[in-house]
């Protein structure tokens, strides 16, 4: 398959781009510089010279909300059409970056300075694509199985597009992008990594593989595919946690409970909670490095079995049996941290365990494990900076802005969507895909990604930071002359338009 930068080298498209003809002009959205024919659009497809004008190929995208105890319901603007003259205000009607185009050259004000009037308050929204190389996706995998080892390369088609990083409670992080992969290594290198990062980021699906590990198909708010094995759920807890949630209900019912967990094995009657249960030591020692009475590292190597090990015999963790502690008949539970996996097992004469029929009691218990388990997802963040040229189209005095941010006078929205910034130097914001509208991510084959973003503050702030107050345009304004396209409001989501220059804003 050929890649648009493959048809547009951005190292040669600025210096053969001829001067614009009856036929062809230059689309100047991103450094690229695309020579664009009549009826044809630009190596992102974002662009097209329709007539001789350089046009947004798609609509920009408002968002609409019903207002809650107003007498009257203001309608949804009608998808396709355009605006029928409708009351519309800052309290119903949300302009977003998507389909804004961008502002390249950052010379110039951003596409829509949009002002509105909010509890009394007279209001600007900044409104632009910006054009990110410094941006990645983090992704949080709920999975207890191995994926591979940190710091490992995370790889599409065989390029390195990311790497794994830490793991969490029950989730496997991994890092996909930045500039290093985007702009610092081969071409074929950037190309896979933006086609990666758009996929995720526009929900789609994405099969990783990693070094060392596995691969694994992720979507944003779908269940992880692990070497093809669907994740169902996430642990309850790590091995000790399992034993503290459900030691009173395993007392009189087992002698010993062995939690299997890649990360920290739990054993019941040596834990603290089987001490303040009193319950008998079973003399069953695990493999492993003991950490604290109860508690053991490493009982086996990571892989896709119990628990997150590469445990398939739950038996073969156990280094030996006290004769002079356990007895014939003694009890045993082996059980996973999801519950997928348990075993019951009666100590025959010779103190050897041996399979049994699992008791109703304990078998409601191993359920309860997995009715605690929540759901195991993958989860998309894009994180990228916005601290740069991007800035210049909001005021001349980009410091401004930045401090504004910081000091929760403006706020930053992503599509619409609530986004959190990062303390320390800069604008970087970190978004939840699921909380944007589809399809809301573009690209630049330079390459790089596409952002849409909003920036929202009282009018005053916007002049007294130096802003393009010459290029305010109202709402309504806005309505008459953009083709559009209307979306209702993802209703979890914060409204960003409010009179208070202190709102709400996560940083």
């Amino acid at each position: 398959m050929t890649h648009p930068l493959d048809k547009v080298d951005p190292q040669d498209a600025p210096e053969s781009a001829a001067p614009a003809s009856s036929d062809v002009i230059r689309c100047d959205a991103c450094p690229v510089l695309c020579r664009i024919r009549t009826g044809q659009s630009g190596a992102c497809d974002r662009y097209a010279n329709i007539d001789g004008r350089l046009v947004r190929s798609d609509p920009l995208v408002i968002l609409q909300r019903a207002i809650e105890g107003e007498k009257k319901l203001v309608p949804f603007l009608e998808p396709g059409k355009p605006w029928d003259g409708s009351v519309v205000s800052a309290a119903n009607t949300f302009v977003t970056g998507i389909g804004a185009t961008t502002t390249y050259p950052d010379y110039k004000p951003a596409p829509f300075i949009v002002s509105s009037k909010m509890e009394g308050v007279d209001m600007v929204t900044v409104v632009t694509e910006g054009i990110f190389s410094y941006c990645g996706l983090k992704l949080k995998i709920d999975t207890d199985r191995w994926l591979g080892p940190e710091q490992a390369a995370v790889r599409v088609d065989g390029e390195a597009v990311g790497h794994v990083t830490t793991a969490e409670y029950g989730s496997q992080m991994l890092a996909l992008g930045g500039v290093h992969h985007l702009t610092g290594g081969s071409k074929k290198e950037g190309n896979a990594t933006c086609d990666a990062m758009l996929a995720l980021a526009n929900k789609g699906a994405v099969e990783l593989s990693i070094d060392g590990g596995s691969t694994v198909l992720v979507q944003a708010g779908k269940p992880p595919v692990v070497n093809g094995e669907r994740e169902e759920r996430m642990r309850v807890g790590c091995g000790s946690a399992t034993i503290g949630i459900f030691a009173q209900q395993w007392l009189n019912h087992c002698d010993e409970v062995i939690v299997v967990d890649d990360h920290i094995t739990g054993v019941l009657t040596e834990h603290q909670a089987g001490k303040f249960l009193d319950m008998k030591p079973a003399g069953i020692r695990v493999r492993g490095r003991k950490s604290t009475p109860g508690r053991y590292f490493k009982v086996a190597e990571p892989g896709l079995g119990w628990g997150g090990t590469n445990v398939e015999d739950p038996l073969s963790i156990i280094e030996k049996i006290d004769p002079k502690t356990a007895w014939p008949g003694l009890r045993l539970l082996m059980v996973s941290t999801t519950g997928e996996d348990a075993e019951w097992f009666v100590l025959d004469a010779d103190l050897k365990p041996r399979k049994a029929p699992m008791p109703g009691p304990v078998r409601v218990v191993v359920e309860r494990i997995a009715e605690n388990c929540e759901p195991a997802l993958c989860s998309v963040l894009f994180m990228g900076g916005a601290g740069g040229s991007l800035r210049a189209g909001v005021t001349e005095n980009p410091v401004r802005l930045t401090r504004s941010v910081k000091g929760a006078i403006t706020r930053v929205t992503c599509g619409g969507a609530p986004v959190y910034v990062w303390p320390g130097g800069g604008i970087t914001v970190m978004v939840d895909v699921l909380d944007m509208p589809d399809n809301a991510f573009g690209y630049v084959p330079t390459p790089a990604l596409v952002l849409p973003i909003e920036f929202t503050m009282p009018l005053a702030a916007y002049a007294s930071m130096g802003g393009h107050t010459g290029n305010v345009v109202a709402l309504e304004d806005v309505l008459r002359s953009a083709p559009f396209r209307a979306q209702a409001w993802r209703d979890p989501n914060p409204w960003p338009i409010k009179g208070d220059p202190h709102g709400k804003q996560s940083s």
